[in-house]
């Protein structure tokens, strides 16, 4: 009986103990927690170097790019590093068939030349604050304590919102057992600098996306603006470049095998508190359903994008945006499933079961129990919210762009005056122009025939808009055929015609078009049917979470459990390495121009290459950037723990040096959202002397150079 016990003990140790490369830390915390850790795998910096408030620090160097990807300042006049993928949208925003800068690339010669970008902002950390008491006050003996949680959480923000040019928020972390106050300054006027041509920055396409090896040069350069005194302001003429209070320097000498590495970013969320039937639910039911209906949307566009230059320049973005997630998660549930992930964290369920029951903590019982029950009846509406997600924000346009018009009809029936629908219908008309420069119906039909049938397949009938209950697959077809044929909101000039007609003219034919109707039916069914239910349903979840992990806390402490990724600056740190996935497959943790050459297919979709750089690699012209050996290092792999929102994140050395632009994981490393196995896990990341490679020697930019400051091997 002894042996068993010490046999499952040491079972769940190794599955919830936190390995030397797991975790997203959360920065201010670094010194009391990992510290010593970091020294010990190559740290040669201070918690304080990493993260301070009364000096400045790396953090001062890291942005929020977009509210959706990482970026790092590289220069003393903000000039910002991300992701060719991060920037994709700014970049096809400015590209047309006649200036094709996806395709050709683009470098500003000067600042003059930099592109404004009005939705793009970047945003800095100036304080994280632990304020779990200030929130908690006051409610130790309520039976119900959220309002004022609620409270508490207005006061502390309103308090820190008090500083001019200060953003705050807090957030919760561990599902509610703490919270930080964070503060923060954004900057809007973010300009595009230069980009690679999309051979160099997606090299690779769907085909390569999620895989290792990799020969991908994901980067782009933007720049923040300022106003005079070094403020956030609109874009304006007279802006001048931001002066940072910190920016990294370039390590010339890049990645080698065994150094220390640390991603510095925003991971976007992860789950890995998740249960063992949430876990199988995830990878049984709901994975298989997103995939196929990307699936049958990515059919169709890609057919469309290889047929005409028009339609690949319109769905570039929206062909990127769907594909990324898609192969994720077919790898999630392909890792999970390998790796035994349901049984894992069931082995974990006993051992937590058995400990509460040890330690008389039978309300975390309860609470474990509670939750796996959750997860039964929680999978249905779970799935039926996702579904109508994936048809309305992932498939056809053309219902999510005709609720933009409710709005107006909302006003309309509450009797507004003509001066106010008329200026409605005037925003409503600038908008057409921006929309339709990147729509094409006979596509967009196309996605939603694609997918209607899965729809119809995979959604209960109670959560079913009236529209499609009691039909069939064939019948569904044939009406949305019909669809199209009818609506206005296909055509940019009917569209307009229908709005510039005064007072409420043209209005209720407006209101009557048939995928205004649909559309309606649609939200409406959502909106009374689905959304509710799982807004309940999350909440009961919420509360359940956080008191199963504070079982966690309180009860394994050993184990050091970190923080589910929720948007907010967080480090990871490992080192550069490989990987052996499975049997008879050994990942090195470099690629290099060789292996790029290897690749090239001369006019493929996703493996050729321009003239220029197949000239440099053939000669093997890298300039200063070539390793010892002579090869330029291209790509590698560390065992850093990221997830979405780490796109951008720098990967830093021992020394504070960049020496990575970190842009994907490997197929395998995408279950680490749900679970992170050290020994297969690994983020990827362009090697810095690639970028400058292609700055300097491929795009003839030295200009971009000599902003930068590049540091030796034996730079301190």
């Amino acid at each position: 009986m002894v042996k068993r016990t010490l046999i499952l003990l040491s079972f769940w140790i190794a599955v919830w103990s936190v390995s030397a490369h797991e975790g997203m830390w959360i920065p201010a915390l670094l010194k009391s927690l990992n510290e010593p850790q970091m020294k010990q795998l190559g740290l040669k910096l201070s918690a304080d170097d990493i993260y301070a408030v009364n000096q400045s620090s790396l953090k001062d160097a890291i942005v929020h790019f977009g509210g959706f990807c990482t970026g790092e300042i590289i220069s003393d006049q903000g000039l910002v590093l991300t992701n060719h993928h991060c920037g994709y949208g700014s970049i096809q925003s400015h590209s047309s068939v006649d200036n094709d800068l996806l395709t050709h690339g683009f470098w500003a010669k000067n600042k003059s030349e930099e592109l404004a970008n009005p939705s793009l902002f970047a945003t800095f950390i100036v304080s994280i604050e632990d304020v779990t008491q200030q929130v908690f006050a006051g409610t130790a003996d309520l039976e119900n304590p959220e309002p004022v949680l609620r409270r508490n959480i207005a006061e502390v923000t309103e308090n820190a919102n008090a500083e001019e040019g200060i953003q705050a928020y807090v957030r919760a972390f561990y599902y509610g057992n703490q919270y930080f106050l964070i503060r923060t300054k954004t900057y809007n006027d973010v300009r595009l600098v230069g980009a690679p041509p999309s051979a160099v920055g997606k090299f690779g396409g769907d085909t390569d996306n999620w895989i290792w090896p990799r020969h991908t040069g994901d980067f782009s350069m933007f720049r923040i603006y300022a106003d005079a005194n070094n403020e956030p302001a609109a874009y304006s003429e007279d802006n001048v470049p931001f002066t940072p209070k910190e920016y990294l320097p370039i390590s010339m000498q890049g990645s080698d095998d065994g150094d220390f590495a640390m991603v510095y970013g925003f991971p976007g969320s992860t789950n890995h508190f998740a249960t063992s039937s949430e876990t199988q639910f995830i990878t049984d039911v709901l994975n298989p359903v997103r995939i196929a209906m990307r699936d049958a949307s990515l059919e169709v566009i890609n057919e469309a994008m290889a047929a005409s230059d028009k339609t690949r320049i319109q769905y570039a973005a929206k062909q990127s945006g769907i594909s990324n997630a898609w192969k994720k998660w077919r790898g999630q549930s392909r890792g999970l499933r390998m790796f035994n992930a349901v049984a894992k964290k069931a082995a974990f369920e006993k051992a937590y079961m058995k400990r509460a029951d040890e330690t008389g903590n039978l309300k975390y019982q309860d609470a474990l129990q509670s939750l796996l029950q959750y997860e039964e009846k929680a999978a249905e509406i779970t799935l039926a919210r996702n579904i109508f997600i994936e048809f309305i924000y992932r498939g056809a346009e053309i219902m999510r762009f005709a609720y933009g018009f409710d709005k107006l009809k909302e006003q309309f029936e509450a009797g507004a005056g003509d001066t106010e629908l008329e200026v409605l219908k005037e925003q409503l008309s600038g908008r057409l122009p921006g929309f339709f420069k990147d729509y094409d119906a006979q596509v967009d039909l196309q996605v939603m025939l694609a997918q209607l049938p899965l729809v119809k397949e995979n959604l209960l009938p109670k959560y079913q808009p009236s529209w499609m209950q009691e039909t069939s697959v064939t019948e569904l077809e044939n009406w949305a055929k019909k669809l199209y044929e009818k609506t206005v909101f296909t055509s940019e000039v009917t569209l307009k015609e229908v709005l510039s007609k005064p007072g409420d003219a043209g209005l209720k034919k407006l209101f009557k078009d048939p995928v205004f109707e649909a559309m309606k039916a649609m939200y409406q069914q959502y909106f009374e049917a689905i959304a509710p239910e799982y807004e309940v349903m999350g909440e009961e979840k919420e509360g359940l979470k956080q008191a199963y992990v504070a079982g966690i806390l309180d009860m394994f402490p050993e184990t050091n459990p970190w923080p589910d990724a929720n948007s907010t600056l967080r480090l990871s740190y490992g080192k550069v390495e490989g990987s052996e996935p499975k049997d008879g497959v050994i990942y090195e943790p470099q690629t290099t121009m060789a292996g790029l050459l290897a690749k090239y297919i001369p006019g493929d979709r996703d493996f050729d290459l321009p003239d220029r750089l197949l000239e440099l690699g053939k000669a093997k012209d890298f300039g200063p950037y070539a390793n010892a050996n002579g090869e330029l290092v291209v790509c590698f792999t560390s065992s850093n723990h990221t997830s979405g929102g780490n796109s951008g994140s720098p990967v830093i050395n021992g020394k504070g040096h960049l020496i990575g632009l970190n842009f994907d994981r490997s197929w395998e490393s995408t279950m680490s959202d749900i679970m992170f196995d050290p020994d297969i896990c690994r983020n990827i990341a362009v090697d810095m002397r690639y970028i400058l490679f292609i700055v300097d020697k491929y795009a003839n930019a030295p200009h971009l150079i000599e902003e930068m400051e590049l540091v030796s091997s034996i730079s301190e």
